[in-house]
């Protein structure tokens, strides 16, 4: 495979990449983070914008103060920039601030359910449990299918848009893939929906971080009408996440979180609820939050997100042509390059348990990656080929154990020095496996 080392500064962004960590032999070493899909460290920029603001920061909204006001025009002003980062209409689309991507969901299914109307949503096989459980006990759900690959079927997504027709209330689909880091056609999908007279919703949380993004105007047939994605894994993990969509949707109704700052005028028998988006932000607001994550998209789009697309992706290059010279390793999804995909890679090793091959990573070299099923089980399940009589068991027997993967993605902080110590230390693992089963066995106490 044919592929080119980007020479970057991106690695001096980063705060606590130098980190040194213990290993279980007593020795000290650089960690190596390759769970950047679960969380991210933050920017040095974020950390020094929240201390430039401490000093400053006061109550959001209704305070006279002038650090009050300061404090608000700050977490007002946020929202620009945010909508600028994925080219949102704001005159068209509000920005509403919540805790995550999850609870951005969970505050759309609750909003978007219409009585008596449109009842069916369109999930996919390959979703995260937060774009799947939220829309179940309100409407029908029915699932996209995937090829043996794990990649969206677009036939199987039109099948079910003729099937439905006008009884669609929403096509809820992944940007990215949080398994195998598949990107979705989110645009083609968006104008397949259109036609069908249906919205969109797409789960940024995996693909915003990493590539350009562009909602397209509201009169495009490819315009993404709803967006959601979480701050902690773009650089900013201090408890902030993003739901854009078209004010009107939540210009009517009841909120699905009340009480303060969500209201303009209430009686004991008598309520007038606030314009959104502040209707949808009960509570005191994590203006900290919403200060870090406007300072990660200001880095980000300082770096240009054509150059963190550029660079994950070499390094991605790289680990899979590295990767795939371990023996018994087998790759899950597109084994081949990442040009679906954004920088994830799932992987086993033939006969080590995807608990105790993650263990050994961490004690014995210091790396973190993620295993298991990564919140979406159903896809994990169909890409390991589980059989549904064994599901059937391990939902009989919750002390089963877990089929799962081991996982690791990459951030623009990452290096190609760090993924050979991954694959020399796999090389090793595969070389010394039972020595190593015996080993870690005993450790975490499995039988």
């Amino acid at each position: 495979m044919n592929f080119v080392k980007y020479k970057t500064n991106f690695r001096n962004l980063v705060v606590g990449v130098n980190t040194k960590i213990p290993l279980i032999n007593g020795s000290y070493v650089t960690a190596i983070n390759f769970d950047n899909a679960a969380t991210t460290p933050p920017f040095v920029s974020v950390l020094q914008e929240i201390i430039r603001f401490a000093p400053w920061y006061s109550s959001i909204h209704r305070g006279t103060g002038y650090k009050s006001q300061f404090s608000s025009n700050l977490y007002e002003q946020s929202r620009d920039v945010i909508a600028r980062f994925v080219k949102a209409d704001p005159k068209k689309n509000t920005v509403i601030f919540v805790k995550n991507t999850t609870e951005a969901i969970n505050k759309l299914a609750y909003r978007f359910c219409e009585e008596g109307k449109k009842k069916v949503v369109l999930s996919t096989c390959m979703e995260h449990h937060s774009n799947d459980l939220p829309w179940r006990d309100k409407y029908k759900v029915d699932y996209i299918d995937i090829d043996e690959c794990g990649r969206l079927s677009m036939e199987d997504l039109e099948r079910k848009l003729r099937k439905y027709k006008d009884s669609i209330a929403l096509v809820a689909v992944t940007g990215a893939s949080n398994v195998t880091g598949y990107r979705n056609p989110i645009h083609k999908i968006a104008a397949l929906v259109h036609q069908y007279h249906g919205k969109i919703l797409v789960d940024g949380a995996q693909l915003i971080p990493h590539v350009p993004f562009d909602m397209k105007p509201d009169g495009s047939p490819e315009h993404i009408d709803f967006l959601v994605f979480s701050a902690h894994k773009m650089y900013a993990p201090f408890g902030i996440g993003v739901l854009i969509g078209p004010k009107s949707v939540f210009e009517q109704g009841v909120p699905a979180d009340v009480g303060g700052g969500t209201i303009e005028i209430v009686t004991h028998d008598f309520i007038r609820w606030a314009e959104p988006p502040h209707k949808e932000e009960a509570g005191s607001p994590n203006i900290i939050g919403v200060v870090a994550l406007a300072a990660a998209v200001r880095m980000l789009e300082s770096i240009g997100m054509e150059n963190v697309e550029r660079y994950e992706r070499s390094l991605t290059d790289y680990a899979l042509c590295r990767i795939r010279t371990v023996p018994g390793l087998r790759l899950y999804g597109n084994k081949e390059d990442c040009q679906d995909r954004v920088a994830i890679i799932p992987f086993n090793i033939e006969g080590m348990p995807h608990d105790i091959l993650a263990a050994i990573l961490s004690y014995e070299a210091g790396i973190a990656v993620r295993n298991g099923c990564f919140c979406a089980q159903p896809y994990v399940q169909r890409l390991l080929n589980i059989p549904g009589e064994e599901v059937k068991k391990r939902i009989q027997d919750p002390k089963m154990d877990h089929p799962g993967m081991v996982r690791i993605s990459f951030g623009i902080y990452n290096h190609y020095d760090e993924i050979n110590v991954l694959v020399q230390m796999l090389h090793k693992i595969a070389a010394h496996r039972d020595d190593y089963l015996l080993k870690y066995k005993k450790i975490l106490n499995r039988a």
